[in-house]
């Protein structure tokens, strides 16, 4: 691979999707901005190589697609006047919403819209806006890929079945979109901290993303709850760099080097979380927001308020009630009332949560406290069986080696 083209595979994956979003934005159609989108690549690997990469390859990589588009049209119909084409190549007068300058972001209010199922907004936006595989959203919805699969393929059909446009929305119809929006944010950002699949444990990229989104969003909406999820992100990121050891293997929460610690986004994710608060209308994500913050705040593992902690999952149990909040509850509960008071939470969780790995990593620790080795183990093998991500396997294995001597 010559230079130029290990270059536009780079800027491939840092812009294709930012690139796809303002050709969807310029023509007004899914379809057709990702065939102008491919072809604007392709047109990049046939022309740079040779001629150099232009001084803003972005933009160059818009224009090239806006006009592939063009020509196209000018094949595909051909009773259309000359005169109407020029019209197809400028830019279209946005809306009064006009000051959601980020075109991601702006598609993905677009996405977001009601006349969809909540779960079809959140799956085919995650899918095609952000980039994410059909089994990536599929894990964060803890189901199959085909079911995932055939309700993107769903929301598609509604969408040219009742002409729904890709049209920014108005001012008026924004805040009853912003809810499905900040659950994108939240699931990207989950899927870059910790990816469900392949052989690395964070994507920067993803996280980045997320939290760009949040920041570009949190002017426009100071909602307790963009403040929340904004702040914990921040919260969650600060934290990166002691997730993994020197040889890029996976370091628990209690057993990391704190002082690696990102101090700045902890101060950050601190006060925007108690802005969140303050603020009388809190929501799940600033109750997250103040778990993190909670940990954030303990100098070593052994100081974290675990009392606090389950008082906030509490109310978020109240607030948003699921599965995974209630297991993680469970995991606070044990830490301050024993393994036996977290089994007696945990196991009637089976059911829900009989295809999420990290379900029996709780229940391994729980009887490994309780020495009870032979249903540790079989907890931890079945952990393992489920677990898709190569570092949180490999942390399994050693876990499944140090039980053989027992």
């Amino acid at each position: 691979m010559t230079p130029a083209h290990a270059e536009i595979a780079r800027l491939y994956q840092q812009h294709q999707r930012a690139v796809l979003a303002t050709l969807i934005r310029l023509l007004g159609d899914f379809d057709q901005a990702e065939d102008a989108c491919h072809e604007a690549f392709i047109a990049a690997l046939a022309q740079w190589p040779e001629h150099g990469l232009p001084t803003n390859p972005r933009a160059w990589l818009v224009s090239a697609g806006r006009f592939k588009a063009i020509d196209k049209w000018r094949h595909q119909q051909h009773e259309q006047s000359m005169a109407e084409l020029p019209q197809l190549a400028s830019e279209p007068q946005d809306t009064d919403s006009s000051w959601l300058t980020d075109d991601e972001l702006r598609l993905v209010f677009t996405c977001c819209h009601p006349a969809l199922a909540i779960e079809a907004r959140l799956a085919l936006t995650l899918r095609e806006i952000c980039g994410l595989t059909t089994e990536q959203v599929a894990r964060a919805f803890l189901q199959s890929p085909v079911t995932i699969a055939q309700r993107i393929v769903r929301a598609k059909q509604k969408i040219r079945n009742a002409a729904i446009p890709y049209q920014v929305p108005s001012d008026q119809q924004l805040p009853e979109r912003l809810d499905a929006v900040l659950k994108v944010i939240y699931l990207l950002f989950n899927e870059g901290y910790h990816q469900s699949s392949g052989e690395q444990l964070l994507s920067c990229e993803l996280t980045v993303q997320a939290i760009r989104l949040a920041e570009q969003l949190l002017p426009l909406f100071p909602d307790a709850e963009v403040k929340g999820l904004l702040a914990l992100m921040w919260l969650q990121q600060s934290r990166s760099k002691a997730r993994l050891d020197p040889e890029g293997e996976v370091v628990l929460l209690a057993e990391q080097d704190r002082a690696l610690w990102d101090q700045r986004l902890i101060t950050q994710g601190i006060r925007l979380t108690e802005q969140a608060l303050q603020s009388g209308r809190v929501g799940p994500y600033a109750l997250q927001a103040a778990i993190a913050a909670v940990h954030a705040e303990s100098p070593t593992a052994a100081d974290t308020d675990w009392a606090q902690i389950i008082g906030l999952y509490d109310l978020l149990l109240r607030l948003q009630p699921s599965a995974v909040v209630a297991l993680n509850r469970a995991v606070a509960f044990g830490q301050l009332h024993g393994a036996a008071a977290a089994l007696t939470l945990l196991l009637p969780l089976q059911q829900e949560l009989a295809a999420y790995h990290l379900y029996y990593v709780a229940l391994a620790d729980c009887y490994k406290k309780q020495q009870q080795w032979s249903l540790a183990t079989d907890a931890l093998q079945q952990a393992l069986q489920l677990c898709q991500l190569e570092p949180e396997r490999r942390l399994l294995q050693r876990q499944l080696q140090q039980m053989s001597p027992h």
